[in-house]
């Protein structure tokens, strides 16, 4: 039997996963990170994009808008500010928010954070495509 780790994926509000795993790829800030079991311990920034948690034939794939993982030899810790699983999404609410986002985007409000709602365009896009992809 192979060796395995545990990880936890949360958000300030939930857990969203939460299991054992052989091998796990996240979205590092510097590129793609694949964890084992006994790793040696890892604090890392996570950009937006896709988790990949193995356990023999099985493959859970939550979609996370960025965070922090914290890898210890035995344990990972995944926190994010948003964190789903593709099962969680309705393709319908998604693209209202991506619809929302680009429209808060494109007003002319002087109180606009510009910088945030991009943030935001950006995230609802990606999560948007990542969904299409997982219903393929």
């Amino acid at each position: 039997m192979a060796s395995t780790m545990q990880v936890l994926v949360a958000t300030a509000e939930r857990e969203v996963y939460r299991g054992e795993a052989e091998f796990l790829v996240a979205p590092g800030a510097a590129g793609e990170l694949g964890i084992m079991p006994k790793h040696t311990p890892l604090l890392s920034a996570l950009t937006t994009g896709e988790l990949r948690i193995t356990n023999g034939e099985t493959v859970d794939e939550v979609f996370v808008s960025g965070g922090y993982m914290e890898v210890q030899p035995d344990m990972i810790t995944i926190l994010s500010d948003s964190a789903e699983r593709a099962a969680d999404i309705d393709e319908a609410s998604a693209i209202e928010a991506e619809r929302k986002a680009k429209e808060v985007l494109d007003s002319k409000h002087e109180d606009i954070d510009y910088a945030a709602a991009e943030a935001e365009l950006s995230m609802m896009t990606a999560r948007l495509i990542w969904l299409r992809k997982k219903k393929r």
